[in-house]
């Protein structure tokens, strides 16, 4: 079994932790990738005529319909790191709903969002004595606190929130606004730049624009939690532990690490940081709690942490790709989605040009049929269905995990029961 190279190496403070090394994009790679990508969308809108699509608005909703996707994606990766498995995120993003905009309403917003760190981190404990200490099924244990947080929400909105102005039983009274803040000149400048419609400049515009115009403190949070998580998982020795847990648990208590200790911190945050994004639905997109909004964005926010292969970095590309294809239902949905299939089109024909080169010529000849399916469903029709426009985030998330899945790789005790000492 593969264990880190000396007890030092897990103990000392001052180790710098290398990254995991393995078939990656180099940055230069990466970059032309995205900036191929935002070719092809802006080739897609000067044919479309759908502005719509990289437009400001449309970045800054898609920018806040991710952030709590992107919470619970990284707190599932908190967990999984450690090698816990957090189906339970649907939960912990429904107790921070609720706990934020119970304590928000009444004692103010950073208030709430205390409050629903706080609820998250609750579900996080109930999951790591379910899971760590009685090694129950992860799985089974996800599913049963996303049963017991809808029901107990339920069961206490009517009491705390009737008889409270604006409040009923399934809405609480309005919490007041966290703020928010626009970067002065340049996001008038970007909106500008926009609005002139030029190929691929006034898309890069938009994407910009919508990130320095009416941006909440609490997004700016969210934001940075992504690096902080990269830098305490991958260049402390807190983390080395955490990762060598999820990793190798027996490897790791023969180098004195305490594994029970590490599983619960990293499902206990992994909570708080679901608790975070529920707080931000009830407080920031909306400023109430209302029965049902977290409408499986724990689900979402765990596919974004798969798709990014339990990399903060992936995760948030895969938040960001859900928060965009979500906010389409708030802006020009039909329209925008329509001139989404003549993109869809040219990325299989560009995936099966790919294929083609690496000589899999099967996969190349089915992509290219399915690419060119999509493309008669653009050209035979002017719009799609609302129910269309409704289903395209969890379409794309099935769609990027099937595409991604053979790159994938978890860590090695993901999932997986320990008991102290099996290794003796």
């Amino acid at each position: 079994m593969t264990a880190p190279t000396t007890a030092t190496d897990v103990n000392q403070p001052s180790l710098q932790p290398a990254a995991p090394t393995g078939r990656r994009m180099s940055w230069p790679v990466l970059l032309l990738v995205i900036a191929g990508a935002l070719a092809l969308v802006s080739i897609v809108r000067i044919i479309t005529g759908a502005d719509g699509i990289t437009n400001v608005s449309q970045m800054s909703t898609a920018l806040q319909l991710a952030v709590p996707i992107g919470l619970a994606g990284l707190g599932g990766l908190w967990a999984e790191r450690a090698g816990v498995v957090n189906i339970g995120l649907e939960g912990m993003l429904i107790l921070g709903t609720w706990f934020g905009a119970w304590a928000g309403f009444q004692w103010g917003p950073w208030t709430g969002v205390l409050a629903g760190i706080i609820g998250g981190c609750l579900g996080g404990l109930l999951h790591a004595v379910v899971t760590v200490t009685f090694r129950v099924n992860h799985i089974v244990s996800g599913v049963a606190i996303n049963i017991l947080a809808l029901g107990a929400t339920r069961y206490l909105a009517p009491l705390a929130f009737e008889g409270h102005q604006g409040g009923s039983a399934k809405q609480s009274p309005a919490v007041e606004p966290l703020g928010h803040f626009t970067v002065p000149g340049l996001s008038d400048a970007l909106r500008d730049l926009n609005a002139k419609g030029w190929f691929f400049v006034s898309d890069i515009a938009g994407l910009l624009g919508g990130l320095v115009t009416n941006v909440s403190w609490l997004t700016l949070i969210a934001v940075a939690l992504i690096p902080a998580t990269w830098w305490i998982l991958w260049r402390t020795a807190f983390g080395l532990r955490l990762r060598s847990c999820g990793e190798n648990p027996v490897a790791a208590e023969s180098l004195g690490v305490n594994v029970y200790k590490y599983k619960y911190l990293a499902v206990i945050i992994s909570g708080g940081l679901a608790g975070l994004g529920g707080a931000f639905l009830s407080i920031v997109a909306n400023p109430f709690y209302l029965e049902g909004q977290v409408s499986g964005r724990g689900y979402i926010g765990l596919a974004a942490m798969i798709f990014g292969n339990w990399m903060p970095g992936g995760l948030a590309i895969g938040a960001g790709l859900f928060g965009y294809t979500d906010s389409l239902n708030l802006r020009g949905g039909s329209t925008n989605v329509h001139a989404l299939l003549l993109l869809g089109a040219l990325l299989l024909l560009v995936g099966a040009i790919w294929l083609a080169i690496r000589k899999k010529y099967v996969h190349a000849v089915i992509t290219l049929i399915v690419g060119a399916l999509v493309f008669a469903w653009y050209a035979g029709t002017n719009e799609v269905p609302n129910q269309v426009v409704a289903a395209t985030p969890y379409v794309i998330t099935l769609v990027v995990l099937a595409l991604s899945a053979q790159r994938l790789r978890m860590p090695k005790a993901d999932g997986l029961p320990y008991r102290k000492g099996q290794g003796g």
